[in-house]
This record gives C-alpha cells, structure tokens and sequence, in this order.
C-alpha cells in the first residue's frame, strides 16, 4: 500500500485542517508583510497637510486598520496559488507540503487563494473606497500573475517587486501617495534582490548574484539611514530609531547575502533568501520612523519579537524553515 494513501483519504472525508491551511497559507509569514502598509500609511500621513499646520499628520481612522489586514490577505492568498502552481515541481522537490503530501487538495487550494484575495479586495475598499481599490486590484492582478505566470520567467522578480511596491502604496491611500514613493521603492528594491537570490534556493546562486544583492543591501540602508526627510528635519528625534532600524535591517539581511556570494550553494542561498524576507520587518521599520511614524516603527519591532519567538519554536518543534518566495 503507498504510503500516501492515508492521505489522500483524508481529502475525501471532507475539507483540510486548520492547520494545514496555516501551512499552506504560510501563515506567520503574514508578519513580514503587513508593515508594508503601515509604512505606507505613516508616509502618507506625514505628507498630507491638514488644520493650520503642513505636515502634521491626517487623523487616523478605524477603517484605516483594515489597511494591513487587506495586505495580509492579498498575501496569504498568494501564498495558496504559489503551491498551487508549484504543485508539480514540489511533488518532486518538497513533497512534504501539503499539496504534494495529500493534505490539500490543488482544487481547495486554488479555491483558498481565490477567498483570500477577494477578501483582502474588499477590505481595502472598505478601508480607501475607490482610491484604496485603485492600488488593490492592480497589486491582486500581480499576485496572480506572479504565480501562475511570471514566476519561472525572466520578468518574475520585478512582478513580485511591483507586488511590494503596490502593497506600501495601498496603505498610503489614507492620504498622500507621492510622499510613500521612496518607502515603496526601497521596499521594492530589497524585494527584487530577495527574490533573485531565491531562484538559487534548490540548484545554487552564483557569486555575481549574491554579491549584486548584498551591494544593493548596503545602499538601501545607507538611503533610508543617511538621506535626510522632512519629517526627520522636523521631528529630530525621529533620527536615531531610523538609523537604528536600518542598521538591524542591515545586520539580519547582510551576513546571510556574503555566505551567499562566498560560497553560492543552494543551502546558503535558502538561507539568505529566508533572512531577506525575515528583514523586510526592520526595513518597513526603518521606512516608518523615516516619516515621523515612532508609533509605527515601535509595533513594527514588536512584530519583529514575535517572528523571531515564531522562528524559535518552530526550531524547537523541529520544523524546518521553507521559501516563501
């Protein structure tokens, strides 16, 4: 009897488990991204004008919070159609994920990415209306593009690079989309070299490209650390935690990226990849404190805590970590 009939089975008695789905979805992964739209909001909100005083903040709305959770949805959403694209790659090369294991079906999973992504639709138009919908129908159209067609092809890497950028972009609705432009280029920019280094993740990188990535590393720090802003002219105390969150951005991602470009084997471009992924955190943190956002960038290092305590017990329970590229 295979040993993957038990499996199956399971499929037939009805929909897959919780947990399961939170595997499929990748659901702590959903940290790394919803400090995209909170940097986009803390941008937008330091460059709208309002009352008697330019450059104070636009008030911050209930619905405004519905921002991130449309971000977290649109990527957990992509996270589903990821597997399910990959579906037959991985039934090869990680026949431990839930699609290839029997656990989820391709057609519940492509029908999870499907909810996923109309729910985060719809949240962003009940957080922005028309404006908020604007960004996130392009950025849904991305994800699926990405997934389904883009991601083997020489494009693949600006499509999930526009995905980040749009993603910041959709939490700057709230206010002014011109002043979150340079926080979604660096988030744009580290994802682009994120994303290229991860084609090494089962053949190998090479030094040329890891070396590329890791130049690009250093320059993002260096320009959300050392070019000034307004609301850093402004708000002189908002300097420090920039540069602070800029060099922990530096310091998660930049170790991993020299292995890499040292010793280019698929291991050490996994492991990259994971760290460049993990730091999207500090950076969107560092983007934040950039705009005047302490708040922001305060709960973004929270959430940080939290991955890393994710990442901890994952390793204790044994559970190794996976692309989620």
């Amino acid at each position: 009897m295979s040993p993957r009939l038990p499996a199956r089975s399971r499929l037939t008695a009805g929909p897959p488990s919780l947990a399961d789905v939170a595997e499929l979805v990748r659901a702590p992964a959903a940290l790394s991204v919803v400090g995209d739209t909170l940097a986009g909001l803390a941008a937008a909100r330091a460059g709208t004008p309002t009352g008697a005083a330019a450059g104070a903040p636009t008030p911050l709305r209930a619905r405004h919070l519905l921002l991130p959770v449309a971000s977290a949805c649109l990527y957990l959403g992509g996270m589903a159609l990821n597997d399910y694209a990959d579906r037959h790659v991985d039934a090869v090369e990680r026949p431990e994920r839930p699609i290839p294991s029997g656990r989820v079906s391709p057609r519940a999973a492509l029908a999870i990415g499907g909810a996923l992504t109309a729910g985060g639709v719809a949240a962003a138009g009940l957080a922005g209306g028309r404006r908020a919908l604007g960004v996130a129908l392009p950025l849904a159209a991305c994800v699926w593009t990405y997934d389904l067609v883009a991601k083997d092809r020489p494009a693949g890497p600006f499509v999930m690079a526009a995905c980040r950028g749009l993603d910041v972009l959709l939490g700057a609705t709230s206010g002014r989309l011109r002043s979150a432009l340079p926080a979604a280029a660096g988030l744009t920019a580290h994802t682009l070299g994120v994303t290229v280094l991860s084609r090494g993740e089962v053949h190998g990188t090479t030094p040329q490209v890891a070396g590329a990535v890791a130049a690009g590393t250093v320059a993002g720090a260096v320009v959300v650390a050392a070019v000034p802003s307004a609301a850093t002219a402004a708000r002189p105390a908002a300097r420090w935690p920039t540069v602070a969150a800029a060099t922990a951005y530096a310091a998660a991602v930049l170790p991993g990226q020299v292995c890499a470009a040292t010793r280019p084997t698929a291991a050490n471009a996994r492991t990259a990849t994971r760290a460049g992924i993990q730091a999207m955190v500090p950076l969107q943190a560092a983007w934040a404190a950039r705009s005047g956002s302490l708040g922001t960038a305060a709960l973004l290092a929270g959430v940080a805590a939290v991955g890393q305590g994710l990442r901890l017990l994952g390793r204790a329970r044994g559970r190794a970590g996976v692309s989620i590229t």
